[in-house]
């Protein structure tokens, strides 16, 4: 028996590949994942076998090895890239004589780090309060036994159960909490459906550039590093489309290799804001000698979270690094399928935002609208369908509203509200108006009002130039 470390930083990493040598990529990421978490990396150790053994998952030989390591370097902490079981996990910590940690402990480590939000913190403690769950048999030296025999029984409960009975209440109580969360997520994307506002998600694996790319797209000034898991909460800003349109950008969690099941369930309803979207930004690190691999695993998260059959934009970013071009790549259709740029050096990023303005459409108006006092319920309206940018009150009580909202839905309320269309011939480009509606949208984008979708009208050659 020992007493767990409260704290260790200088480790030991171990890889052992089955059925052949370890990859020298999954070494670094594993590296990276550790050094992310604040971990001082003393040696890594790398060993093959054909299956893992079923009491220390590596043999007793390589065992004793890393006991020998731990004893020469001073290691309080063991990292393995790998799902260890329960009794793996105490074996080895026995064995080695200090805090053994698999690859999910490691993950959920760097997550309770990052966490900054209400919502990402209630999910990261959800997900190590069930990891933790099953880890309770024989983890610490004080835990309480019944015992026989007058003057040596002890409690109702052993300190086992009662343990087991805490984190139970817990993870029910933050289930509540997570719920409560999620209903006022659900209510937040009620309200863009009901004003068809579009969704745009940026999805990738961890560390392709994907916070660098919305800041560079929004200018929200996020947290962006060149580590894993830089950011982890959610971030949802309005990005400026063609014509004068907007749609909504949302930075999503980044994706890793065997993303630990306790996240992938925890974080179901953040990942909800890609499956919600209208379309998923796929960034992929154009650099990684491995991004073919790394594509395969995010789609597999994404089909796991119901997010694999929305449309994809594949953005390949870091083109600066591999000295490609910026440019569009389409499909048999015409269709957008790749976009090439740089999001540390802004090249690109206008094929992008033209990109998806082609694919949400041009069906948006952007207009002033002058209503009179009783006129109020059309203003109100118009705010329940979160189309107002902007609002100034003019003498004699009259607002001046600045929408941007479909065409459809445009139309719609100014024919059930009694707002009389704009006469023929003075629509702007996203549609009719209402009357007395100031045009916003500029010369230009009227002459470009009927022209043919840009990709269709414009090829690749002249979008990179």
């Amino acid at each position: 028996m020992f007493e767990r470390p409260r704290s260790g930083e200088r480790a030991l990493l171990v890889r052992i590949g089955l059925g052949g040598p370890p990859g020298q990529d999954d070494l670094s990421e594993f590296e990276a994942l550790a050094r992310s978490a604040g971990a001082d990396v003393l040696r890594v150790v790398t060993g093959t076998r054909r299956a893992p053994d079923p009491r220390l998952f590596i043999g007793s030989g390589k065992a004793e090895e890393i006991r020998g390591l731990v004893a020469a370097t001073g290691a309080d902490l063991v990292l393995f890239d790998h799902a260890l079981s329960p009794s793996q996990e105490r074996n080895l910590e026995a064995l080695l004589k200090c805090r053994v940690l698999d690859r999910t402990g490691l993950i959920l480590d760097i997550f309770a780090q990052r966490a900054r939000s209400f919502e990402g913190q209630l999910q990261v403690e959800l997900a190590q309060l069930k990891h933790l769950a099953t880890r309770l048999v024989r983890g610490w030296t004080h835990l309480e036994r019944q015992k026989g025999g007058i003057g040596l029984r002890g409690p109702g409960e052993t300190q086992l159960e009662t343990d087991r009975r805490l984190l139970a209440t817990r993870i029910k109580t933050l289930n509540a909490r997570l719920d409560k969360v999620v209903t006022q997520r659900e209510t937040t994307r009620r309200e863009r459906k009901r004003a068809e506002i579009p969704t745009v998600a940026l999805v990738g694996y961890t560390n392709a550039g994907k916070s660098t790319l919305f800041n560079r797209l929004t200018g929200a000034g996020a947290y962006a590093a060149d580590q894993l898991f830089a950011t982890l909460d959610p971030t949802v800003r309005r990005l400026a489309l063609p014509d004068a349109r907007f749609a909504l950008l949302a930075d999503t969690v980044g994706f890793v290799r065997e993303l630990p099941h306790e996240l992938v369930a925890a974080f179901r309803s953040t990942l909800q804001e890609a499956r919600e979207s209208s379309l998923l930004l796929h960034v992929i690190d154009a650099a990684d000698p491995n991004r073919g691999e790394r594509i395969a695993q995010v789609n597999s998260v994404l089909s796991e979270v119901g997010a694999g059959s929305l449309p994809q934009i594949e953005v390949f970013n870091k083109t600066d690094l591999v000295g490609e071009a910026p440019r569009v790549e389409t499909g048999e259709l015409g269709n957008v399928r790749r976009v090439w740029l740089s999001a540390q050096t802004g090249q690109g990023t206008q094929l992008l935002i033209d990109a998806i303005g082609e694919f949400l459409g041009p069906e948006i108006v952007h207009r002033h609208i002058v209503l009179k006092p009783e006129e109020g319920r059309a203003r109100a309206r118009f705010f329940a369908a979160g189309a107002v940018l902007a609002e100034q009150v003019l003498p004699g009580g009259s607002v001046d509203l600045e929408v941007s909202m479909p065409r459809q839905a445009f139309e719609d309320l100014c024919r059930t509200e009694g707002l009389a269309p704009a006469a023929e011939g003075t629509a702007n480009a996203a549609g009719a108006g209402c009357a007395g509606a100031a045009d916003l949208v500029p010369p230009a984008a009227k002459a470009c009002a009927h022209q043919e979708p840009f990709l269709k009208s414009r090829g690749p050659a002249s979008l990179a130039s």
